[in-house]
């Protein structure tokens, strides 16, 4: 979970040249095989505007992209050849979060325990690809295409923890009306419900849905987090309209999770959770 920032994490310039190159041969392979962006788009899975980013060199390249394309433009492997480059580049390039998050990044990074209560969106370490995306472009004041995409990919680095070993328990209570809230049109919320779905299947994650239903809980005063890392006391997290604030005294602390076990009581069980998520999967 990430506010706004104005700080800019930017990778070398000689990535950034390495990303315009290939999106510059990218759409020269395309043109030559009389193909628009959408046209692409629609033989490699990929939207319109994603396909104009890469060319332009203002996304980054997923290697299987790059495989994809060579075979679908008729590239005869130099283009799927770079794929290795741009799987190292992206090793390279340092992925920074804004200063202000760091010091909660660094202690997630050591979490031995994770509670979330949200109350707008996924929480980010369950957030997809596209996803994160589209929450990170609504941001106001907006942020410039190279901020998003490295905010991107800060957070799916982030979402390293749950796959782990050893794992971190990790539990999340979404309130109902996050899932229903369509962000990004119904194909991205059928994407993301599925992902949910998936991650609910870890043996080291449970998650939890607050139903529209509960007419009163203890989350009335918005979301947090509650983290334990390795060998710390547990800290408390929360952002609110771009203020970030870790809480680190114990009486605080302790009135957190003691609100967080009333919410995790008044919420549906896991199974009754996953069941909800999947009638939902099913309306959309």
């Amino acid at each position: 979970m990430e506010a706004r920032s104005a700080e800019d994490p930017a990778g070398s310039e000689e990535v950034t040249d390495l990303f315009r190159a290939i999106g510059r041969m990218i759409k020269s392979a395309r043109e030559r095989a009389g193909l628009n962006q959408r046209q692409l788009g629609q033989r490699v899975g990929y939207g319109e505007e994603q396909i104009s980013s890469i060319e332009r060199g203002r996304r980054t390249p997923q290697p299987e992209f790059l495989v994809t394309v060579d075979e679908v433009l008729k590239c005869g492997g130099l283009v799927a050849v770079l794929a290795d480059d741009v799987a190292l580049a992206k090793a390279r390039r340092r992925v920074r979060h804004p200063e202000w998050f760091r010091d909660y990044a660094a202690l997630e990074a050591q979490a031995v325990e994770l509670h979330d209560y949200s109350t707008l969106i996924i929480p980010g370490l369950f957030q997809t690809e596209r996803y994160a995306r589209t929450v990170l472009t609504a941001r106001r004041p907006i942020l410039d295409e190279d901020t998003i995409e490295h905010r991107v990919a800060a957070r799916l680095a982030r979402q390293q923890i749950l796959t782990r070993w050893p794992p971190p328990t990790v539990t999340a209570v979404i309130e109902e009306s996050v899932l229903r809230r369509g962000i990004g049109g119904r194909q991205i919320q059928h994407e993301q419900l599925e992902h949910l779905l998936e991650l609910s299947h870890l043996r080291n994650v449970e998650i939890q849905v607050l139903p529209l239903d509960c007419e009163s809980h203890a989350g009335m005063d918005g979301p947090f987090i509650l983290l334990t890392p390795n060998g710390k006391a547990q800290v408390g997290y929360s952002e609110v309209q771009g203020f970030n604030r870790l809480v680190t005294d114990p009486e605080e602390v302790r009135m957190l999770a003691a609100r967080y076990g009333s919410i995790r009581g008044q919420a549906l069980s896991p199974s009754g959770s996953r069941a909800l998520v999947e009638n939902l999967l099913g309306e959309s």
